[in-house]
């Protein structure tokens, strides 16, 4: 028993030496003396002392005073952000442009503390911090990278740590619904703990790391509270210099941390918590940026990762332009990874069993390892017959092609079928086209009176997916003048925009994904509305050297630029503005 005594007596003395070497605020120092003390009346049988316990072993187990220390070179950040992502420029600059504001900033906050440390020498002893309003200007911003999955958010915020020589620490918020996953629980409930937020935190050791809280845009909420409620309180500099966990009950200063939200889209995060942040979005690649990407970064990766040495496993470079195009279709590379991937794990079975090396893939011998492609070109297969247009779409994985198809039969009820899946704003796209069509037929080259004793029916395929959105108006109109007047809609172009009544063509979102998706898949030309130009900047110079734009105003220069003038009859008699880049 003496000896049991000796050792509870030993672990509370070194609990209590712990906590005197924290710099913590006097608000928290006070209430841990406090459960100290009371802690040392309690016999160690009593449930109350192993919860006491606990809860000063976090306590005393948190970054309160510990930063990394690490001078931020910004040569070697750029450096860095080169080394591990490719192309990226905008978002690299924007990140660089972080960290040089924040080494000026410290530097001369440093300055301006030793001029000054004269005049407060007798007030340098150390001591209890006090938890005061944090200083205005050494806010931490609050960046959100946004893109679809495999564009690299999460290894850009592992690059942004490894810069600036910070620890990376990364929680999932996807799927939470409970508060307290966040805030943490009371400590009157048994099994009560302290929220995500300081579990991380107490894993990474440091009061100034590099937090990432990935897809925020999936978070819940249930009957148990709003998450993304208490993450605001997290996230808003200025509350977090002061931020209280429901467990400890406690000020902790969050305001040193470098938060790092990711998202896929923007729609299903809280506004309250999107004004919070500052967005930088992450575009989808290129042909040539994913075989690049392939070759420096996810090539050696798979052959280390698979026990290969370099030069046993030569893919060729048609070899990889072939899995992008055929085995892939995505914004990212996630799954152009997996690809390689499985094509290391089967050169290494083969040197195994005895094959020498090197294994020499080409674009012939894909199919052994592969399989069948599974994708094709879309554009290639299509029907030249009338009533099919191609429009652009944008996903949360990134913009994608779709096809509007559109017939007309006899039927007793001149009405409008509607097809495919499509949500409200999309069906109410196809009315109005349908509508400016029939009231200016005559000036769109069409017989006014095909459409008597027809009922219209307009589908897009893939009817297991939702769609909604604007977008597909020009494509609509286009399929049902095609149909209408029998004029073939040209199978290179592709048409995003929204229509009016008046017949104009409104502007819409997402073209660099939607411009990149219809170069992705083919596409020669694109007609955008006109007051989408500036979107162009935005767009890889290498996909418009290769596509012909045309800036379209109103319905009859867009259908002049897609539909294929029949024999005999001159084209529509409207001017088109043409742009090739």
């Amino acid at each position: 028993e003496l000896g049991e005594e000796d050792a509870s007596q030993a672990a509370w003395r070194e609990l209590k030496e712990r906590l005197a070497g924290l710099a913590m605020p006097e608000e928290a120092r006070k209430e841990a003396e406090r459960e100290l003390s009371r802690l040392s009346h309690l016999p160690e049988a009593s449930p109350e002392h192993g919860m006491l316990r606990t809860w000063l072993e976090w306590v005393a187990g948190l970054p309160w005073d510990k930063l990394s220390g690490t001078p931020i070179d910004v040569t070697r950040a750029r450096q860095v952000l080169d080394e591990d992502h490719y192309d990226l420029d905008k978002v690299k600059d924007r990140i660089v442009e972080y960290l040089a504001v924040k080494k000026l900033r410290d530097e001369r906050q440093a300055t301006v503390s030793l001029s000054g440390a004269g005049d407060a020498e007798h007030s340098a002893t150390a001591g209890p911090l006090p938890m005061t309003r944090r200083d205005e200007s050494r806010r931490e911003p609050l960046l959100c990278f946004t893109g679809a999955p495999g564009v690299g958010k999460t290894s850009l915020g592992q690059s942004i740590a490894r810069a600036m020589g910070r620890r990376f620490v990364r929680i999932s918020l996807g799927g939470i619904h409970d508060e307290a996953e966040i805030r943490g629980h009371r400590r009157t409930y048994i099994v009560a703990m302290p929220g995500r937020i300081f579990q991380a935190m107490r894993r990474c050791e440091v009061a100034d790391p590099v937090f990432m809280l990935d897809e925020v845009d999936k978070l819940g909420i249930g009957f148990q509270g709003d998450p993304a409620a208490a993450l605001l309180e997290v996230l808003d500099p200025a509350q977090n210099f002061a931020f209280v966990d429901s467990y400890l009950g406690v000020p902790f200063d969050l305001s040193r941390v470098l938060f790092i939200c990711t998202a896929n889209t923007l729609e299903s995060i809280p506004p309250p918590l999107l004004d919070r942040v500052e967005v930088i979005a992450l575009p989808g690649y290129i042909e040539e940026e994913k075989l690049q990407i392939a070759r420096r970064y996810l090539a050696p990766r798979s052959l280390k990762a698979s026990g290969l040495r370099e030069g046993e496993l030569q893919i060729e470079d048609e070899a990889l332009r072939h899995i992008v195009r055929d085995y892939t279709r995505e914004a990212g590379v996630r799954n152009l990874e997996r690809s390689i991937a499985t094509l290391a794990r089967k050169a290494a079975k083969r040197i195994a069993e005895g094959a020498p090396p090197p294994i020499r893939v080409g674009a012939g011998e894909l199919h052994p390892f592969l399989g069948p492609p599974r994708f094709f070109n879309e554009l290639a297969e299509r029907i030249d017959r009338p009533g099919v247009a191609t429009g652009l779409a944008w996903t949360p994985a990134g913009g994608e092609i779709l096809f509007v198809e559109a017939t007309m039969m006899p039927s007793q009820e001149e009405r409008l079928i509607l097809t495919g899946m499509l949500g409200d704003v999309m069906r109410e796209s196809a009315q109005a086209a349908l509508s400016y069509l029939r009231a200016n037929a005559m000036r769109l080259l069409v017989d006014p009176t095909v459409f008597e004793g027809k009922a219209v029916h307009v589908h897009v395929p893939a009817g297991a997916i939702p769609k909604d959105g604007p977008s597909a108006g020009v494509a609509m109109i286009a399929a049902l003048a095609s149909v209408a007047s029998g004029r073939l809609v040209r199978n290179d172009v592709a048409v995003p925009g929204e229509i009016s009544l008046r017949g104009k063509v409104l502007p819409v979102g997402g073209i660099k994904e939607k411009v990149i998706a219809a170069h992705r898949a083919g596409v020669k030309r694109v007609v955008l509305p006109r007051r989408n130009q500036g979107d162009l900047e935005e767009v890889p110079p290498e996909v418009l050297e290769e596509l012909e734009v045309i800036l379209a105003d109103s319905v009859e220069e867009a259908l002049a630029a897609v539909l294929v003038p029949l024999e005999r009859r001159a084209p529509l008699p409207v001017e088109t503005e043409v742009h090739v880049h």
